[in-house]
């Protein structure tokens, strides 16, 4: 593989499992530095980051909640800190609370909305201090911002929709400093929160055009062609990869 991002310094929130743990491989196998947050489980965090390691590049786990600002703060400061800058942002972290609407709590609402979308602008306000020309954002959003074809999920698809507004938003804030923010959008994924054979698989899958799970490497190969030269002229965007399930 073309070392893609060599000299790059990335940061990944969420970075120790599932689709941020894809990401921070696929940066580093591309050459990057790679910074990531993880709420707990040190322990396997710090085999995230060996593995990084051990394809010759400098990684990083830093324990942060998402939910907690300046935690968010201060992992893009250390990122930049150690490495002498960030060039690439991945606002990966997010959390998937489901519940009928009658019940559906307003502290679980609240810690939605700082997880899923407070900690993204925090994060992006707090990196973009340290870019460069050529800098990028990505905002690991969802798919049930556009088509929720099922009770319980009303918050979570809310908070993944206000990453649509914020990467517009931010697209013109952003763009004449030649840095671009884009936001992913997937559907059903196989990892530990939602396994392809867990209780919701077979429903997910009559929902889809290609009816199978996402691996997190395939979300991970998007995040990378944004991420790199190629999509110097991509910005404002949010990209779905759903298998069809918003077809």
């Amino acid at each position: 593989m073309t070392l893609t991002f060599q000299n790059k310094r990335a940061l990944v929130t969420g970075g120790s499992r599932g689709i941020g743990a894809a990401i921070v491989k696929r940066l580093a196998r591309e050459g990057a530095s790679v910074a990531f947050t993880y709420l707990s489980k040190p322990d396997r965090a710090n085999q995230a980051a060996d593995a990084a390691r051990a394809l010759g590049v400098q990684a990083l786990a830093i324990q942060a909640d998402s939910a907690d600002a300046a935690a968010v703060i201060a992992a893009v400061e250390r990122t930049a800190c150690e490495f002498g800058g960030v060039d690439i942002l991945v606002n990966n972290a997010g959390i998937t609370p489901m519940g009928p609407m009658d019940t559906f709590g307003l502290h679980d609402f609240d810690r939605t909305f700082a997880i899923n979308v407070r900690a993204a602008f925090v994060a992006t306000q707090a990196a973009v201090k340290h870019m460069k020309e050529g800098g990028r954002i990505i905002n690991i959003g969802s798919c049930t911002a556009e088509r929720i074809p099922f009770a319980g999920f009303a918050a979570y698809a809310m908070s993944k929709a206000a990453l649509v507004g914020l990467v517009k938003g931010l697209a013109r804030d952003l763009g004449p400093r030649g840095i671009t923010i884009n936001n992913i959008q997937p559907g059903p994924v196989d990892t530990e929160m939602n396994p392809a054979n867990g209780e919701f698989a077979e429903m997910l899958k009559r929902q889809m055009a290609l009816p199978r799970y996402s691996a997190p490497e395939e979300i991970a190969a998007m995040v990378a062609y944004l991420a790199g030269p190629e999509a110097g002229f991509v910005t404002g965007a949010s990209l779905t990869i759903d298998g069809g399930f918003t077809a």
